[in-house]
């Protein structure tokens, strides 16, 4: 060891020594006591200076690391759930059946114009979402009462068979606890094509704000079943709450 430090410059052989001296203060002892020698008053505060530092970091990344433990399940390696948002939805049109059709009793009376309830909606492809709100067989059901702007449009592809102006109507029906339904929103278009065209393409939209309670439930139908299934962009019904 001295020959170590007969090697080292005179000011790293300052330093040592003042380490040595450091080394040897009662546990507890102040800084104010190496005031005799200002050299190893000031490597003293400087190393106070930066374990303060090493000591801060250490617990900045405690807190961080601890932090994001209580954010991801740690078991499983999956995040928490995702906290509650406000009651949306937005389903896009699957074919219908012939059982689908939904002309049956479980839909209630519906005006000749609208007799075919649509009873198949999707809700699992990338343009469609359910959020504290149910669906089911056709049905969206409200589970938060608030005020809900309810849309919808039916892209239809009518062939015309003869008919060159046929009369294309899309409603919105709302039906209320243990209720008939109620017609909330009616569009009409009646378009007239070439006789020679195989096929005459319309697209009706619809929107509303309307005051909802839980448990009421949401519908469309249709007067006519020629309707393009497969464009998900384009045949659509939703609901979402506005807080106002």
């Amino acid at each position: 060891f001295p020959s170590q430090l007969k090697s080292q410059a005179p000011g790293s052989v300052e330093e040592l020594r003042c380490l040595q001296v450091l080394n040897q203060q009662p546990e507890g002892s102040s800084l104010e006591e190496l005031s005799s020698s200002q050299g190893c008053l000031r490597l003293a505060s400087t190393i106070k200076a930066y374990v303060a530092t090493v000591t801060e970091n250490i617990i900045r990344r405690s807190a961080v690391k601890e932090a994001w433990r209580s954010y991801f399940n740690t078991s499983e390696g999956q995040p928490p759930p995702k906290t509650a948002g406000k009651p949306s939805a937005h389903l896009t049109l699957r074919p219908q059946g012939p059982a689908q059709d939904g002309g049956s009793q479980r839909f209630g009376n519906l005006s000749q114009s609208c007799r075919h309830a649509l009873a198949h909606w999707g809700r699992s492809s990338p343009h469609a979402h359910v959020q504290n709100m149910t669906y089911r067989a056709g049905r969206l059901r409200v589970e938060q009462p608030g005020k809900y702007y309810v849309y919808a449009q039916i892209y239809f592809r009518y062939r015309g068979a003869g008919a060159s102006s046929p009369q294309l109507v899309q409603c919105i029906q709302w039906q209320p606890a243990h209720s008939q339904p109620v017609l909330l929103l009616k569009g009409v278009g009646t378009k007239c094509w070439a006789p020679e065209a195989d096929y005459g393409l319309h697209a009706l939209y619809q929107g509303g704000l309307f005051e909802l309670k839980a448990g009421d439930e949401l519908f469309v139908s249709v007067s006519s079943l020629a309707i393009d299934y497969n464009d998900a962009a384009a045949s659509y019904f939703g609901a979402f709450r506005l807080d106002l």
